[in-house]
C-alpha cells in the first residue's frame, strides 16, 4: 500500500512517498494537504528530516526504494558517500566508479533523476568549478541546503 505525507522544511513543502515499507520518493513545492497517512516509514522520514534542517542530523537511516537502473542506482550509491558538508563534482563521481570523466554528463542526468533528493544528497554534487549546477530542486535549494551543512560556504 503506498502513503503520502507533506511536511514543511526550510526549503519549501516536501511530500514524503512510501510503499511496502520503504521511502520511494521525496518531492519538492508541495502545496500543504491533509494527508497524513498512518506509515512508520514516512514518521521516521518526517523526523529525521527535521533533525536534518535543525542541524543534528548528518546521515539518515531510513529503509529506500532503489527504483532506477543499475547505472543511477550505482550513482546514487556513490553520492551517499559524500560526507556532509563536502561536495563532489560530477567527473569526480565518475572516476569514483571507474569511468572516465567524460561520463561526467551521464552521472549528471543520473544525479537529476534522484527520487529521494536530501535524504540521497544530490545536492553535494556539484559542477567541476564548484559551481551550482544540475539541480532538480533548483540553484536556490541547492544553495540553502549546502550553506545548511556548511555555514558560510557561500
Amino acid at each position: 500500500m503506498s502513503s503520502t505525507r507533506w511536511t514543511d522544511s526550510p526549503i519549501g513543502g516536501l511530500r514524503l512517498h512510501a510503499h511496502a515499507g520503504l521511502l520511494t520518493r521525496v518531492e519538492f513545492g508541495a502545496e500543504p494537504s491533509g494527508d497524513r497517512a498512518e506509515d512508520a516509514v514516512l514518521d521516521a522520514a518526517e523526523q529525521q528530516l527535521q533533525e536534518y534542517f535543525a542541524g543534528v542530523r548528518r546521515e539518515f537511516d531510513l529503509p529506500l526504494a532503489s527504483d532506477g537502473t543499475e547505472f543511477q542506482r550505482k550513482v546514487w550509491s556513490e553520492v551517499r558517500r559524500i560526507p556532509y558538508g563536502e561536495t563532489a563534482s560530477y567527473g569526480d563521481i565518475a572516476r569514483r566508479l571507474g569511468y572516465e570523466p567524460g561520463i561526467s554528463r551521464a552521472v549528471g542526468a543520473a544525479n537529476g533523476a534522484n527520487p529521494l533528493p536530501v535524504v540521497v544528497p544530490c545536492h553535494r554534487v556539484v559542477g567541476s568549478d564548484g559551481s551550482l549546477t544540475g539541480y532538480a530542486g533548483g540553484p536556490d535549494r541547492k544553495r540553502i541546503l549546502l550553506e545548511l551543512e556548511r555555514p558560510g560556504l557561500f
